[in-house]
């Protein structure tokens, strides 16, 4: 399985960098796991042009995401740990080589981004930094498959 996070920005925070390395470390075992970064579209002082941003960030997103698309939107399911397992091994079961996670920038995805994915999810309604929801993600996708294959990481 090839599972892929598309998001915008690049980390500069050292431990953001240090997490995302460990948990590419730990999830080599289970897949092929790749983080591909977007730039950032930037703002003007007013904020004015914040859905030309999105719509300029979403067709860099687009232009790199594959197979079944998962993005990370505010209104998405609220889905278990348990249940986020079984949809990534429901997925590999029924033929699905790539999984693309997709996290977008400070103001969120575009309408053609969460058009375009076949699954939206949400980790509740609470804001988190992008940078930081990259380690969350990466996370939950390594719990995933220590769920799958019975290990005592889950508890």
């Amino acid at each position: 399985m090839n599972i892929k996070i598309v998001c915008v920005g690049k980390l500069k925070e050292q431990y953001f960098k240090d997490a995302i390395k460990e948990y590419e470390k730990r999830l080599s075992r289970f897949c092929k796991f790749e983080i591909i970064e977007v730039s950032e579209e930037l703002v003007d002082a007013n904020l004015k042009n914040l859905d030309v941003v999105k719509e300029k960030e979403g067709e860099r997103i687009l232009q790199k995401a594959q197979g079944y698309i998962i993005a990370l939107a505010i209104d998405g399911n609220n889905i278990s740990s348990e249940a986020h397992a079984e949809k990534i091994n429901d997925l590999a079961t029924h033929g699905t080589s790539t999984i693309t996670y997709i996290i977008g920038g400070s103001y969120g995805l575009s309408k053609k981004v969460l058009d375009k994915a076949d699954y939206k999810m949400s980790f509740g309604k609470l804001t988190y930094p992008h940078q930081l929801m990259r380690v969350v993600l990466a996370e939950q996708i390594y719990r995933a498959y220590t769920i799958l294959e019975g290990s005592s990481y889950h508890k």
